[in-house]
């Protein structure tokens, strides 16, 4: 190689090698920006119960003390045994950052049918919602609803007293971090067992009305070391109209409305204790376990208009603790309650109040790997008649959570 070329290839060399420490930063610089990615979650999990309840038997995978018998044996002698896989869970989460903040779009569903397809181990849908910055559109958690004091039970409906219910909403969310603002449109007359909306209404020839969303608020006071409080509230407004053919007319409305205080108090850093207290009227479809929003009240003074609709009151009650005891086991146990203010045109067997209890203990023996039993208390008391029914179930259950993700960081 004559000295020309030589000259040029160890000119050549020495750029290439001056350049690479910087092509490598850059490399680098865009390995560390944040990605899009896709991840993949969930659980199997089977449930054993044994239900000494008497409970209807399209309910027997779910502790709701609104399934108990209304008279005796409606739904059949007391002692059944349910074997399934009913909470099984699969979700998508896609995600990535964009100059407005992150992009977001949630996907689940469980196997639990509900409303139609009650009884039976079908696709239900959970979440279905997408999310940039701080405004949300889809179905997602009611920010009437605190997700954080439901405990670790095995049961898969919860508390019945506790405030529950993934609506369609628009949310917008101005406070992120430890304290939490968030204010929501929410779609109006749906039902927390997914069916028809005319079932919350103890009228006849009548058909429910929304002219406007519901409007849910709640804020959080949180970052301390003993836990969080937070407070709720809904405003709804109803209406019914008569279609009968009868010389009366039962057309009317109501304003709906609730208030939900909730905390979550730290005992140590092995325990919490999770509670909520909740009142208000014609919001019974945000609660977990309760019946109809409207019930009918006498007005014979009126010829034309002999009954009316009112919005009826409802108060709940959760109180639970959670102790991790170590890495290999955990233990809850607590009590809920739901009553509702029935009126006065309401038959004997409607629901007035239910009773929640339990207590478990669970063993985890590999990470993700759950087993365990779980004694259930459920109880019913209507509201005339002394009639009440309920008692024990055992419940044992086995759960193994996976996760995947692609792309992202």
């Amino acid at each position: 190689m004559n000295s020309r070329v030589r000259s040029g290839a160890i000119w050549l060399w020495a750029a290439v090698l001056s350049l690479t420490p910087l092509t490598r930063a850059a490399a680098q610089d865009e390995e560390a920006k944040p990605k899009a990615g896709l991840d993949f979650y969930g659980f199997v999990m089977v449930d054993a119960i044994f239900d000494h309840t008497g409970i209807e038997g399209d309910w027997l995978g779910a502790a709701r003390p609104t399934r108990l018998p209304a008279v005796e044996d409606e739904f059949g002698l007391p002692g059944q045994f349910f074997f399934g896989v009913k909470q099984t869970r699969f979700g998508l989460k896609a995600h990535a950052p964009t100059k407005l903040g992150e992009a977001k779009a949630v996907l689940d569903f469980d196997f639990f049918g509900v409303g139609v397809d009650a009884g039976q181990t079908i696709p239900r849908l959970r979440n279905a919602y997408i999310e940039l910055g701080q405004f949300l559109m889809g179905q997602a958690v009611s920010p009437f609803m605190d997700l954080d004091i439901f405990p670790n039970e095995l049961d898969y409906w919860g508390p019945n007293g506790m405030v529950f219910f993934r609506n369609v909403q628009f949310r917008w969310t101005p406070i992120h971090g430890d304290n939490v603002l968030e204010f929501a449109l929410e779609r109006p007359g749906a039902s927390g067992d997914q069916g028809s909306y005319a079932d919350r209404i103890e009228l006849t020839d009548v058909i429910a009305r929304f002219p406007v969303p519901d409007f849910s608020a709640a804020y959080k006071w949180g970052g301390h070391d003993w836990g969080y409080l937070r407070l709720a509230g809904i405003l709804r407004y109803i209406k019914w109209d008569d279609l009968g053919n009868q010389p009366f007319d039962l057309a009317g409305d109501a304003v709906g409305w609730g208030l939900n205080l909730s905390s979550n108090v730290k005992t140590d850093s092995k325990g919490v204790l999770r509670l909520a207290a909740m009142y208000g009227e014609g919001v019974e479809n945000y609660m977990n376990d309760a019946p109809v929003d409207i019930g009918i009240e006498d007005n014979f003074s009126d010829p034309l208009q002999p009954f009316l609709g009112s919005a009826l009151p409802v108060y709940g009650l959760v109180a639970f603790y959670d102790r991790t005891w170590s890495e290999k086991w955990s233990s809850t146990i607590g009590w809920s309650m739901i009553s509702i203010d029935n009126s006065d045109g309401q038959l004997p067997t409607a629901f007035h109040q239910g009773q929640y209890a339990l207590a478990n203990l669970l063993y985890y023996p590999v990470p993700g790997m759950m087993f365990g039993p779980e004694l259930q208390y459920i109880h019913r008391t209507n509201f005339g008649g002394g009639w009440d029914a309920g008692g024990f179930r055992l419940q044992v259950s086995g759960k193994y959570n996976f996760s995947a993700s692609i792309g992202g960081k």
